[in-house]
């Protein structure tokens, strides 16, 4: 018999921004999410630790629907975002991808400017009415990414001509310029060097003041640097959820410890 894992009470200020219950993801007949459970707090950094293949990047685009675009993929259960079922037939995608933004492993820029790389989300969401709103919007999201005082002497250069560090920093500008609320990141380091990737867990980190970021990533200590909350997942089921220290120092789970030390993974 599997334990589900203990929800804890959110017992300090921050509030539930999403919540997830009895959440099963299945590709065909395999399932790949098996009962998940879990509570995410706003202004906090929630890191998915686990294996390769254990569901953790599966589970983090069940948060803003991205499973949708797999046509064998079906999701079951109930994913509230802010307390509104986001699976709910009245919910736009399209909307809710821009409450819920994503930056992906690898850097991807449109082969576009800069600039537009950052103006594409607030034109199509008719989020500027003129050509000045639109490039405050470009240079506010610009300065949250801490890629202003590189750029801003470069807006019309393509974004491809950044280097990798720079592109997912784009990327993550790119990403919030729909003033989203959430920010989901899928092995955002990969891919980059260890200046890079210093660069951007110092992001996270200041990024968490405005936003939830969802965090999936396969070195453990990133995830003990830049997160508050820590949720381990295994073959599918997420195996234990809590403050990130206690996971890393003090984890419940044999199967949380073992992976941790080296055993298993």
């Amino acid at each position: 018999m599997y334990d589900a894992p203990k929800l804890e009470r959110n017992v300090d200020d921050r509030t539930i921004k999403f919540s997830a219950r009895n959440v099963h993801v299945f590709y065909g007949e395999t399932e790949a999410i098996k009962g998940v459970d879990v509570d995410i707090l706003d202004n906090t950094v929630t890191a998915f630790i686990g294996p390769s293949g254990c569901g953790k990047s599966t589970f983090l685009r069940c948060l803003n629907r991205m499973n949708d675009t797999i046509d064998i993929c079906r999701v079951t259960g109930d994913i509230r975002l802010d307390g509104h079922d986001i699976y709910d037939r009245s919910v736009d995608p399209v909307q809710l991808r821009a409450k819920v933004g994503m930056v992906f492993q690898k850097p991807n820029p449109f082969p576009k400017s800069i600039y537009d790389n950052v103006a594409y989300g607030p034109r199509i969401h008719g989020l500027a009415r003129t050509r000045a709103d639109l490039d405050a919007i470009v240079e506010q999201s610009l300065r949250r990414a801490a890629l202003w005082d590189e750029a801003k002497d470069r807006l019309d250069q393509p974004g491809t001509g950044l280097s990798g560090g720079q592109q997912q920093r784009l990327c993550i500008a790119r990403a919030v310029a729909t003033s989203p609320e959430v920010l989901l990141m899928d092995e955002p380091c990969s891919a980059l060097d260890p200046i890079a990737t210093a660069q951007v867990e110092e992001l996270i980190d200041e990024l968490r003041q405005d936003y939830s970021v969802v965090i999936v990533t396969h070195s453990m200590q990133q995830a003990a640097r830049v997160s508050q909350k820590t949720a381990f997942f295994h073959l599918g089921h997420l195996v234990e959820f809590g403050d990130t220290g206690q996971i890393f120092t003090n984890p419940h789970d044999e199967r949380t410890e073992s992976y941790i030390t080296g055993r298993i993974g």
